[in-house]
């Protein structure tokens, strides 16, 4: 991307700070440029148009479009241009970052439910039978303890993402 105006130079700016900051909180550098970019686009853009934007190649180009969308950063809008998908960036920066965080945290709280939700009873098996050896019994009685504390986190943060969804922390400034 080489600027070619005072203006592309700020924007680019911009979007090198997006890139970073995307960065930080795991997604790829590369796929926060393309959000930056398509963020101050004044019309949707097709596949190619941001492949041409970006010089990746087609397969990352569908790759990080196909992550922003997981994220809801980036949108397939149902119209199309000479039959071509078009995409366009979320560019309410309130709304992209309760897609963003709630995404990336709902993974978090599923991929840990499920775990944990499926070693309790285990554990608590192990506990209660009677041919468990004792020192095991007191070291599954305390990883129990260790998980009940994590759910109380889990249900703690499930609710912190339902309340991001329903815009609760913030009221959204014009």
């Amino acid at each position: 991307m080489n600027p070619s105006s005072r203006r592309e130079e700020l924007r680019f700016k911009v979007i090198d700070a997006i890139a970073q900051t995307m960065d930080l909180y795991g997604a790829n550098y590369s796929f926060g440029q393309l959000y930056g970019i398509m963020f101050f686009e004044d019309k949707p853009m097709t596949l190619e148009e941001m492949q041409s934007r970006m010089n990746m190649s087609k397969s990352n180009m569908s790759y990080a479009v196909r992550s922003l969308m997981d994220s809801k950063m980036v949108a397939k809008l149902p119209e199309k241009e000479e039959r071509k998908d078009l995409y366009a960036a979320e560019t309410d920066f309130f709304q992209a970052f309760r897609n963003f965080f709630t995404t990336k945290l709902q993974r978090e709280i599923d991929v840990m439910r499920g775990a944990i939700d499926a070693v309790i009873p285990e554990l608590s098996a192990a506990i209660l039978d009677r041919d468990t050896p004792e020192e095991e019994r007191r070291l599954c009685l305390e990883d129990l303890h260790k998980l009940k504390h994590a759910v109380g986190y889990y249900d703690w943060l499930q609710q912190f993402v339902n309340d991001l969804q329903a815009g609760v922390y913030f009221e959204k400034k014009e």
